[in-house]
């Protein structure tokens, strides 16, 4: 691959955009409040060479963890803020970037514009020396984009993109990258290369979110980056499986072994990613899964709906409230986990709550019924 035309920024030790190699990202799948679960994460991540490691806070409580964890490893720190961006300012002494989502920010401090909750962020990064994230996420964009292109949410996502990069040049602040991530590698390719079009000179981080578990996340993956990197489209990258914790490493694994290929010259998906039978879908858990058994829960779904493979049905599998609602709407059928029960949703509709020792065979009368209805 030629050099890539974006600026440079540092984050931590760490060089993302221009003509630095490729960041490797991952994210600590544990309760942050469980110092060793989470330290474990951090290590494993660290032995498999990440160059970033996320962590998630959602609130006060996770603050005293993410200070001990600071405290027993030299990593670069990240901190997902999703709906808490005020979190920022408790957060900046501790990591090196923080993430805020456009789609979330008008839920909270309503009395202020976008623009100026922007440049706060802007400026607490500023103050602590931290880079920020603009993430754009599939499952939560913003409603004033939504409301401008109801017909397109691929432009909604990069036009949002686009105007909170306008908010930060505006302010002068430089020190940020950002990401456009859904659950399809199609679309994953087409906002990334629109977004690169309209923006050469801001640093993008790639993922594909959901991808699933292994070996058809890994696919979705592979060919989302082949696609973009060949292209010079894409400064740091994330792998998001759905894994057991022990084994969160493999997402660095995966994701230098596609970067290796890429340089190499050895590709291996096609130019258009078409999604043909049953397709299930799952978030790679993170410190906001409320329940463990989210994982063994998407493998099982694996398991049952094996018979259903040739029928085009779309299964999400979620492990937490804040994407699980959102993010499952676009499927056939949809769980997000709580500690205790599986919520079920057919599309939009909310079916019913039901133990984790209950859900599978209600999963197959849905499944059963929908492919009738085909």
């Amino acid at each position: 691959m030629s050099a890539r035309q974006t600026r440079t920024i540092s984050v931590g030790s760490v060089s993302i955009g221009g003509e630095s190699p490729i960041a490797l990202q991952s994210m600590a799948a544990t309760r942050t409040q469980d110092v060793p679960a989470t330290l474990r994460q951090v290590k494993i991540l660290e032995q498999a060479g990440a160059d970033l490691i996320r962590i998630a806070v959602d609130h006060k409580k996770d603050l005293e963890a993410l200070k001990q964890i600071r405290e027993q490893t030299e990593s670069n720190l990240v901190v997902d803020l999703q709906e808490n961006f005020q979190l920022a300012e408790d957060v900046g002494p501790y990591v090196q970037k923080f993430r805020y989502n456009p789609g979330h920010l008008h839920h909270r401090d309503r009395d202020h514009s976008i623009e100026q909750k922007v440049a706060w962020l802007a400026e607490t990064a500023e103050k602590h020396d931290c880079a920020i994230r603009v993430g754009v996420n599939c499952g939560s964009i913003d409603p004033k984009m939504l409301e401008r292109y109801p017909d397109d949410d691929e432009a909604a996502l990069v036009a949002s993109a686009v105007e909170h990069c306008n908010f930060l040049d505006k302010i002068g602040f430089t020190r940020f990258v950002v990401s456009l991530k859904d659950s399809d590698p199609n679309k994953v390719i087409a906002v990334n290369k629109r977004f690169a079009a309209e923006r050469p000179d801001v640093p993008l981080h790639l993922g594909v979110t959901e991808a699933g578990m292994p070996p058809d996340g890994i696919i979705k993956t592979r060919v989302a980056f082949e696609q973009l990197l060949s292209r010079n489209i894409g400064d740091t990258v994330r792998v998001s499986l759905t894994v057991p914790f022990d084994d969160k490493g493999q997402e660095i694994d995966v994701a230098r072994e596609i970067i290796t290929d890429i340089n190499e010259g050895r590709f291996r998906s096609v130019p258009v990613f078409e999604q043909k039978g049953l397709n299930i879908i799952s978030c790679p858990s993170c410190s906001r899964v409320e329940n463990e058994k989210f994982v063994e829960l998407a493998q099982d779904v694996r398991e049952l709906t094996r018979y259903a493979k040739e029928h085009n049905v779309t299964i999400a599998v979620m492990g937490c409230r804040v994407n699980g609602p959102g993010e499952t709407d676009d499927a056939d059928l949809g769980m997000w986990c709580a500690p205790t029960v599986v919520n079920l949703k057919k599309g939009e509709e909310l079916i019913g709550t039901f133990g984790y020792d209950e859900i599978l065979p209600r999963v197959k009368i849905e499944l059963d019924q929908i492919i009738a209805e085909q």
